[in-house]
């Protein structure tokens, strides 16, 4: 059966032709962060403590360290420098570690700085139609005329006619950093080429062998392994002093790479760490949907991908890539979108526009790479790309875009047998928000959906337990569209459950209560969760609070502190409703709607007068007097109020906006031991 795929690029919609409506100031007090989630690359521009702490206050939500270039030394820097950043803003931020993986580059001398970052200060000039020798010699000396390169057998991929791209590294193909060679002669060990325009070149210079087809994939590709010795040299360094949220894998080409990534992170203790499937290259697109099951997320490097697809299909191919993470529930993650900021504080009108079109697609965050890197405006970047964002938001279609999710996700039913919920012991058994193995992984059964046919409705089949995550995400999701909920709480323990809410795009933020809970690794136990709440920072939608460890009974106070924090926020105001949705302690999803009161001091204890309506409808006799108060209630419950925890002090359940002593602990710390 030929596997069914709709991609729909129309997300937004204007209530009338009136233009005033998109000319609006957005509003900045008391408003809710952007839905898409921002990406920084930490480099020189932006390493100190200060500028990470500006750069998070702006937005951020995720940092990555580029194993590309520099030591092991400065990444930690980088790393320590980050947590103090979060220390002091209070704020999660998820950590990446992008690795070097199948990267093909110019050996080069290089001196380091007073800050341990390496540098290249010498230049290379080269003029059209100059004859440039890529050379498999690396002791010879790197000219203007002859580039040694770093894999050995480079000149076997290479044929007369075809085209490589020689540029600095994050260069955007378009500037004087970069030159386009054609190759003329080919030997054992030299790649002989013509230069098709001029160009100066410095910095660390990357290879990229473009495409020769038009259409199918006849290139020889590189056996080049998808980590290199050093990838897994610092990998392991970094994860057993920092915790780790993402592996972004480069140039992933299979399904069969992710697995492999993910088996080396076993290896090393690091399973909650998740793998990102970084498609760079042609080979990646024609395995997409087999990457998208086997990652956790997706990253389209649209510098090195624009260089292998003819410019005239990226739309289309950012569109359909979009649009499939979409429907399988994975963040879909966009590169390169304001080059022009790295040396200007401003940026074009097509990257501009490209941003909302991301958004509008439904991309869940966009990756800042040279701009945070090395640019002149690494604030005012992000500052920027937030306000887009959040002005593409404003006019999302929401409801087109449930609906096109809705009716492709029967098709995609995920498991017929469903997974036991595992249970962790804290004082009570705690019963699980989102399905996963213990360690928060995805189940089985959401990494098959894109090859299961279509399942017919019958209402006498069990139903599978992905279909029912389904349906209750996407229940929870129609129902604050309904009674026009302000905000939506999530509570989960290994975040799979908040992705599938996020999955639909609710049109009001998701606040992300992600409660831990205790694992056994062997004699010890550890304490699971912190990683989740940073993982979230990664899906578009998600405002991820860490609770403290509670047993289920703790759910009622722990949806009274969310609600007062998002008042004390400003998300919500009084007598807005907010979408719950949780498990009860027999493991059952259990969606409800409760009200801020009148006063704004918490829920009120009533219904929402929506859902009276609807009961009366129905014909259910609702007395008039539920909704009113007695005498004398409204006095009693603000004197209570005063009783209640303050927003300004830690709270016994909730530590949302107080876990700078969580959110990047070390790992001596954060695994601790049981007696």
């Amino acid at each position: 059966m030929a596997q069914r795929h709709i991609t729909k690029a129309k997300c937004h919609f204007f209530k009338n032709n009136d233009f005033s409506q998109v000319l609006t100031t957005l509003p900045k007090a008391g408003a809710a962060p952007a839905k898409t989630k921002i990406v920084i690359t930490v480099g020189p521009a932006c390493q100190t403590v200060e500028k990470l702490v500006a750069l998070l206050e702006a937005g951020v939500t995720c940092a990555r360290i580029d194993l590309t270039w520099a030591p092991i030394e400065y990444h930690r820097r980088s790393l320590q420098n980050l947590q103090e950043a979060m220390r002091r803003t209070k704020r999660l931020c998820a950590v990446m570690l992008d690795t070097l993986g199948r990267e093909l580059m110019i050996k080069r001398k290089y001196g380091v700085d007073e800050n341990g970052w390496p540098g290249i200060f010498e230049q290379l000039r080269v003029t059209k139609g100059q004859k440039v020798t890529i050379t498999t010699d690396t002791s010879a000396a790197c000219t203007n005329e002859v580039l040694p390169i770093t894999y050995p057998k480079f000149p076997a991929m290479c044929e007369v006619g075809d085209s490589i791209f020689l540029g600095r590294y994050l260069a955007t193909g378009a500037d004087e950093s970069s030159v386009y060679l054609t190759v003329t002669e080919v030997t054992p060990t030299e790649v002989v080429c013509e230069a098709a325009s001029d160009a100066v070149l410095d910095g660390l210079l990357m290879v990229f062998h473009t495409e020769r087809s038009t259409e199918s994939l006849s290139n020889l590709q590189n056996d080049l392994p998808a980590l290199t010795d050093f990838d897994k040299q610092a990998i392991t360094t970094l994860c057993r002093e920092f915790e780790v949220d993402f592996v972004s894998l480069s140039y992933c080409r299979s399904a069969e790479d992710v697995i492999e990534c993910k088996d080396f992170l076993a290896s090393i203790g690091a399973e909650h760490t998740k793998v990102i499937a970084k498609c760079e290259t042609r080979q990646s697109l024609f395995n997409f949907r087999a990457l998208v099951d086997a990652a956790d997320a997706i990253i389209m490097s649209r510098g090195n991908l624009g260089l292998d697809v003819v410019p005239e299909k990226m739309a289309m191919i950012q569109k359909a890539m979009i649009s499939t993470c979409a429907i399988l529930g994975k963040p879909s993650v966009i590169t390169r979108v304001v080059d022009t900021m790295i040396r200007t504080p401003r940026p074009t009108r097509a990257e501009a526009t490209d941003i909302a079109n991301a958004v509008l697609d439904g991309v869940d965050a966009i990756m800042l790479g040279a701009e945070t890197y090395r640019g002149n405006y690494a604030l005012e970047t992000v500052q920027t790309v937030v306000d887009i964002c959040r002005a593409a938001e404003e006019v999302f279609d929401h409801n087109n875009h449930f609906d096109h999710l809705h009716a492709e996700s029967e098709y995609f039913l995920g498991s017929d047998e469903d997974p036991e919920l595992p249970r962790h012991k804290l004082g009570r058994t705690i019963s699980h928000a989102s399905m996963g193995s213990d360690h928060g992984g995805l189940h089985p059964s959401m990494t098959s959906m894109a090859h299961l046919p279509r399942v017919g409705s019958n209402m006498g089949a069990p139903v599978t337990y992905t279909a029912k995550l389904e349906s209750v995400a996407a229940s929870a999701v129609k129902s604050a569209d309904k009674v026009g909920a302000k905000l939506m709480v999530v509570v989960t323990h290994t975040g799979t459950t908040a992705s599938m809410v996020a999955k639909y795009r609710p049109a009001v933020p998701v606040m992300t209560l992600v409660v831990p809970y205790l694992k056994r690794d062997g004699l010890r136990w550890k304490l699971e969760g912190r990683s989740t709440a940073r993982q979230a920072c990664l899906t578009s939608g998600l405002l991820p609070m860490l609770a403290a460890p509670t047993p289920s009974a703790a759910g009622e106070s722990l949806i009274e502190e969310a609600v007062q924090l998002a008042l004390g926020n400003g998300w919500v105001a009084p007598n807005d409703h907010v979408v719950v949705l949780s498990r009860s302690a027999l493991d059952e999803f259990m969606v409800k709607i409760v009200s801020v009161d009148e006063h704004g001091l918490g829920i009120k204890r009533i219904r929402p007068k929506s859902l009276l309506d609807m009961l009366k409808a129905a014909g259910h006799n609702i007395p008039e007097e539920d909704e009113a108060e007695a005498p004398g209630a409204a006095a009693a419950r603000i004197a209570s109020s005063a009783r209640r925890p303050s927003l300004g002090r830690p709270s016994s359940v909730l530590h949302g906006k107080r876990n700078e002593g969580l959110v990047m602990a070390t790992a001596e710390a954060a695994n601790g031991t049981s007696h």
